[in-house]
């Protein structure tokens, strides 16, 4: 069955509230880095803002930034890319009453009835992902060729011989347009390929071997002796794997450091900064994120993804964004913190990324 998308509803400027509605109130920050008092901080939500007695949609929007005025356009930007005179929205009201429009139900979901008490309403290991399962095959054979798939990933894909090539073939089949992950993945996915372990662990067989926590330092310290990934790739031969197919098919990765790294990696971006810029200039384009076996990332990703994408013909469409974890914890913290648009699925991610692939024909 093919996806067909939600169509986005646009407000009715015309009504009487956004007509009598006043413009925003633009003042300057009063140095780098600061926003002025009652700054508007964005939602996932698309939001509109009345300038000049028109209304302006954040196109490119982020949760917990703020909206900037400039060139005729609303700019959302972090606090800390804030420059002093940058002309910032106030006011702390949603709905027309200091010119800003907060559109929560753009993407209106089906109506459909049911008794206001009924069992198992939340996302838990006892839910049914039977449908899920069934719109995200369609969803990734939509946006393979009509958007862009991100991909945040745990480095628990790494240790499992099936999920490494489950993964492998979705980059080779252009189900992968960008990956975000830490250094752990990478390591240990190049480990898996260069000495079949993972943390030591026969990636088949399960079964530790002799000296095996050895491994991943030795492959570390081999990618920094070829200089670099790609040089590692060709000089040893590697020829499976996630990095691998990454560079062979040209999947950009971005991998963001962490203070408990070993080695690390020659690309992983020690600043924290530096990676979220990295990594949030993947997600502008996204219109599908799979977030997987990665509290942190996936938390951090949520925060930067909107629930709505303007595409290069002004079209706004819906993103899909799912959260994959074992743990119920992960995917209902995304909702906790905001990335209420969010499907959660409770499994462990090696057999669902196995499951996608088998789903998908590979």
């Amino acid at each position: 069955m093919s996806l067909k998308l939600r169509q986005y509803i646009a407000p009715d400027f015309t009504e009487p509230r956004f007509a009598a509605a006043p413009d925003a109130a633009l003042r300057p920050a009063p140095r780098d880095g600061v926003a002025p008092a009652q700054f508007h901080a964005m939602s996932i939500f698309p939001e509109y803002f009345k300038i000049g007695g028109r209304w302006l949609l954040a196109e490119e929007s982020r949760m917990d930034c703020v909206a900037v005025y400039e060139g005729g356009k609303i700019h959302v930007r972090e606090f800390r890319l804030l420059k002093e005179g940058d002309l910032v929205v106030t006011g702390r009201t949603e709905r027309c009453e200091e010119g800003i429009y907060v559109h929560a139900d753009g993407f209106r979901e089906p109506e459909e009835e049911h008794d206001v008490f009924a069992f198992r309403q939340n996302r838990s290991r006892e839910t049914a992902f039977s449908r899920d399962y069934d719109e995200l095959y369609d969803v990734l054979r939509h946006d393979r060729e009509h958007g862009k798939i991100v991909w945040v990933m745990g480095p628990a894909f790494a240790f499992d011989y099936d999920a490494r090539a489950a993964f492998g073939k979705l980059i080779e089949n252009g189900y992968v347009h960008a990956v975000l992950a830490g250094n752990a993945l990478a390591t240990h996915d190049l480990e898996a390929a260069y000495l079949k372990t993972a943390l030591g662990q026969n990636i088949y067989t399960q079964k530790s071997q002799p000296g095996g926590h050895y491994n991943h330092l030795d492959t570390i310290n081999q990618v920094k002796l070829h200089g670099g990934i790609p040089q590692f790739i060709e000089a040893e031969g590697i020829d499976n794997g996630i990095i691998y197919n990454c560079e062979k098919h040209r999947v950009p990765y971005v991998l963001a450091g962490s203070i408990r790294d070993d080695g690390p990696l020659p690309p992983v971006l020690g600043n924290a900064y530096q990676a979220q810029d990295r990594m949030r200039a993947e997600i502008r384009g996204a219109t599908t994120v799979l977030c997987m076996a990665t509290t942190l990332h996936s938390i951090a990703v949520g925060n930067m993804t909107p629930s709505y994408r303007v595409l290069p013909d002004g079209t706004i469409r819906q993103v899909y964004f799912y959260c994959v974890d074992i743990s119920e914890f992960t995917v209902n913290k995304l909702s906790d913190r905001g990335s209420l648009s969010a499907k959660g699925i409770v499994t462990n991610v090696q057999d669902f990324i196995v499951t996608i692939c088998k789903g998908l024909g590979l």
